[in-house]
């Protein structure tokens, strides 16, 4: 990477990360260019290299959410193994609490679009394993549902557990998460 590139990369950081920090501080809607340069200690000039403006900085931070929670998932493969299931919907939890943007929008009506495109992605994905992993068309039907539910399921649970401040412990959530998995849903996939 070059000097140029390494720059630009660092201020698209500073900008994303000083988004994410005003999300604790108020509305995302109510976050204007002017907040989000004083935050980052950045020029204006350099705001609009990276985004047209404070919506389209918001689409990037979707992408950077939903990008992020494909690795997550990416990186399970489901198997009757309580602690490798737990320590993966532990990183979810973790993940949740931890990115602003993505706590707001689950415990906000704001999020519908943002919820939208993720299950349309997560559709896809769900879609693309299903192909691959699971012959004949009916059973690659039902798996395609039974992970369809798992996403919708876990989302309930982390909008309940956002909305409801991150009251119960990380460790708590990815427990029952699970426990929902390895008895609801990985049985049926065997």
């Amino acid at each position: 990477m070059n000097e140029l590139d390494e720059r630009y990369s660092t201020a698209e950081e500073a900008i994303m990360e000083a988004f994410f920090l005003l999300i604790r501080e108020k509305d995302f809607e109510k976050i204007t260019v002017s907040d989000v340069i004083k935050k980052a200690g950045i020029v204006r000039s350099t705001f609009y290299n990276h985004y047209e403006n404070v919506p389209a900085l918001v689409t990037a931070a979707e992408d950077k959410t939903i990008e992020d929670i494909f690795t997550l998932m990416e990186s399970f493969h489901p198997q009757n193994d309580k602690e490798m299931c737990r320590s993966y919907f532990l990183a979810i939890c973790n993940y949740t609490r931890q990115n602003p943007f993505l706590s707001n929008l689950l415990e906000s009506p704001h999020g519908d679009g943002f919820l939208e495109k993720a299950m349309t992605m997560f559709h896809r994905y769900v879609t693309n394993v299903t192909n691959i992993r699971v012959p004949g068309a009916s059973s690659r039907e039902q798996f395609s549902y039974m992970i369809a539910g798992i996403i919708g399921c876990t989302i309930g649970i982390l909008h309940k557990w956002t909305a409801e401040e991150f009251a119960a412990s990380p460790e708590s959530i990815a427990e029952m998460l699970t426990n929902i998995f390895l008895n609801g849903v990985l049985p049926f996939m065997g």
